[in-house]
């Protein structure tokens, strides 16, 4: 057995690419391809804005960014907004265990104990007269 001959073999042509999208789902108001992107190569800018919600956001492009960049950004800056509210120390309503979980005030997953202390009958957080160990004080 032989091989064919080149001449019977036909060109293979290139592969033509997917076009990257130019119209996202809004993460505010989930209209489906209702964000449109728009780059500004010489100053620098992408712009994204919802054409159903209003919603707008810019940030810096460079001359490998495309519309899918602009679009990624919003997204990471919309989590990183969504996680500093979600933890925000001084404020009991918007408290959250170690796992990102919303705390409410006033429950606990683990009955009676709040940071490690527990809770006595005569104020909440104090210790009772226990020592470190279970021992009494007195």
């Amino acid at each position: 057995m032989g091989k064919r001959k080149k001449s019977s073999r036909k060109p293979q042509g290139k592969k033509k690419k997917d076009p990257l999208p130019s119209t996202f789902p809004c993460l505010f108001c989930n209209h489906e391809s209702s964000v449109s992107t728009k780059l500004d190569r010489k100053a620098g800018t992408g712009e994204l804005s919802c054409k159903a919600c209003g919603q707008q956001f810019q940030t810096a492009v460079n001359y490998l960014s495309s519309g899918v960049d602009v679009y990624s950004d919003w997204i990471d800056a919309c989590d990183a907004v969504a996680k500093e509210a979600a933890y925000a120390p001084g404020d009991p309503e918007r408290a959250t265990d170690y796992h990102g979980h919303a705390v409410l005030p006033g429950s606990s997953k683990h009955g009676n104990l709040q940071g490690g202390r527990q809770m006595s009958a005569i104020g909440e957080g104090q210790d009772d007269d226990m020592g470190e160990y279970g021992e009494d004080d007195t």
